[in-house]
């Protein structure tokens, strides 16, 4: 049965899915305004914004699950479609474009396979993805046995329960991504308000920083150092200096640089983490803020030395690194170029899958096109 829409709502085809430990709207590019005004206005009546709750949309009122993934067949011969990634600011009433997102990432070759932007192959498929945000590469290998992207598997990722089919991302020229080199200010190590710090930028851009040089553990619940106003001042003050020596001008109105506390590893893992993103501490770690906090590690004269552990593989020139985080881990494989000096590319495994497909409905009343 053919469904009518009330006049005064429109209808937009949407696809939500999980990616990761992340959830995001999915939309083909071509079913949203061009205009990127009337686009965005669109995205945050879906979304609902204005309010926290986001109870008038089908934003689910955490910075996790307030994304938005817009696709499209490429035209970059590297690439088979184009991924821009939008987080919603539902308070602000508007949408940050200047980050990426990895979790989400992980979701962009099961789409693009399911609704046939990307033939499947028997086996598995590798669907090339330019991440629009930060004109970089990855790599997604799906599961497709018999042509058909399969979600069920037997790979667990902390933060999301149960098993899944995994999906691997390969990621490739995200070397100072946002920034331009790894080490925006050119440094591995320096001191912003008497604090040790290192700013790097391998898909992400991070602030690390020695939990106890700011009077903490680092094993902390992420509510305790919510609730810790004096860290957090702390924190944001630094991040915005950092900002500015990392070449992202005034960041008091954007989502990077993350800022990540350090601390010895607690189960086994490369080293224990805790992540602000960038003013509220994440229940767990996004995936390329997991690959640039690995990345530091093997980077000589970081606030790393002392605290991390690598599994190193020397024969194929790969580390290895488990980054726990507060509900679990995240294991980075980071592959070294033929010197074993510097990185080459990372890897590491994701789980995905579609949550609803159909129609969302959206009141024209706020919207202006």
């Amino acid at each position: 049965m053919t469904f009518d829409p009330a006049p005064d709502l429109l209808s937009l085809p949407c696809v939500l899915m999980r990616g990761g430990t992340s959830k995001a709207a999915f939309f083909h590019a071509k079913d949203l305004p061009s205009n990127p005004a009337a686009r965005d206005a669109t995205i945050l009546a879906t979304m609902g914004h204005g309010e926290p709750r986001q109870i008038d949309g089908i934003g689910g009122g955490t910075p996790l699950t307030t994304k938005v993934a817009i696709v499209s067949p490429s035209a970059d011969p590297r690439a088979d479609v184009d991924y821009l990634f939008g987080q919603v600011v539902a308070t602000e009433s508007r949408i940050d474009y200047a980050p990426t997102c990895g979790n989400i990432l992980s979701a962009v070759g099961p789409f693009a396979l399911d609704e046939g932007l990307v033939p499947a192959q028997d086996g598995e498929s590798t669907v090339r993805i330019r991440m629009v945000n930060t004109a970089s590469y990855c790599d997604a290998v799906v599961q497709t046995p018999g042509g058909r992207v399969r979600y069920s598997g037997d790979t667990a990722i902390s933060g999301v329960p149960g098993h899944a089919a995994p999906v691997e991302l390969r990621f490739s020229d995200i070397l100072g991504s946002s920034c331009g080199a790894l080490l925006p200010t050119g440094l591995p190590m320096e001191r912003i308000d008497g604090v040790d710090v290192t700013c790097i930028d391998n898909g992400m851009p991070v602030v690390l920083m020695r939990a106890a040089d700011l009077g903490v553990s680092g094993s902390e619940t992420p509510a305790e150092l919510d609730a810790n106003a004096e860290l957090k001042a702390r924190i944001e003050s630094i991040r915005l200096q950092a900002g500015q020596r990392m070449g992202l001008g005034d960041v008091s109105a954007k989502v990077v640089p993350k800022m990540t506390l350090l601390s010895p590893a607690l189960a086994g893992g490369a080293l224990n983490t805790r992540t602000f993103i960038p003013r509220k501490c994440h229940d767990a770690i996004g995936v390329l803020g997991a690959v640039s906090v690995a990345s530091a590690c093997v980077v000589p004269g970081t606030v790393m030395h002392g605290l991390c552990a690598i599994a190193t593989h020397a024969e194929q020139r790969l580390h290895d690194l488990s980054v726990e985080h507060p509900t679990g881990e995240f294991t980075v494989r980071l592959l070294m170029d033929a010197t074993g000096h510097a990185i080459a590319g990372a890897a590491l495994l994701r789980t995905a899958r579609p949550l609803f497909r159909g129609q969302v409905l959206v009141p024209m009343a706020p919207l202006t096109f």
